[in-house]
């Protein structure tokens, strides 16, 4: 049976937006996360994170030190009780030749398939329009952009929805 899911960028949507974040005393959850991805799950969502990480192709960071930031949040959520359900992250420069980064929707269609996952009835949350632009390729049309991260142009936008924080999302999805 499809399950229905949550995607969610992490810089600007989870944590506050640092270039090239790769330690965890520079991570800095949004307020309100916790509670919005609670709600998530008690509405019957599974949560998985889509994340762009070129400062691995960059080489301003190990893969290894992605991977240790990573395994700390996920402790972090799982001390407020919320399972996610897998992370993906793109490594590569933006122009590389890949199908992972966002806006190209490689890691929702990996997931779409590791998941058996309904795009139909699932949400992506972030904070470009590169989310967004991935999303709706994905056949994701139910849209969050968040203001907690990067600029948005929202007259431009293909985004259903423009809210200040993750924790607004609360008042949209499964009410």
């Amino acid at each position: 049976m499809p399950i229905k899911t949550i995607f969610l960028d992490r810089d600007g949507v989870i944590n506050k937006e640092v270039k090239y974040l790769h330690k965890i005393d520079n991570f800095v959850f949004i307020e309100g996360v916790f509670e919005a991805c609670q709600h998530f799950l008690k509405q019957g969502f599974e949560i998985i994170i889509i994340t762009n990480q070129s400062g691995i192709g960059r080489k301003f960071f190990h893969v290894n030190d992605y991977l240790i930031l990573t395994n700390w949040m996920l402790s972090q959520f799982n001390e407020n009780q919320i399972k996610i359900l897998d992370v993906f992250y793109c490594p590569h420069l933006p122009n590389y030749n890949c199908t992972c980064r966002k806006p190209k929707p490689g890691m929702l269609i990996q997931a779409m398939y590791e998941y058996n996952i309904d795009m139909e009835n699932s949400w992506m949350i972030g904070d470009k329009e590169d989310d967004i632009k991935a999303a709706n390729a994905a056949g994701i049309e139910n849209t969050i952009l968040v203001r907690s991260g990067h600029p948005i142009k929202e007259n431009e936008s293909e985004a259903k929805f423009f809210i200040d924080s993750i924790y607004n999302s609360i008042e949209i999805i499964g009410n």
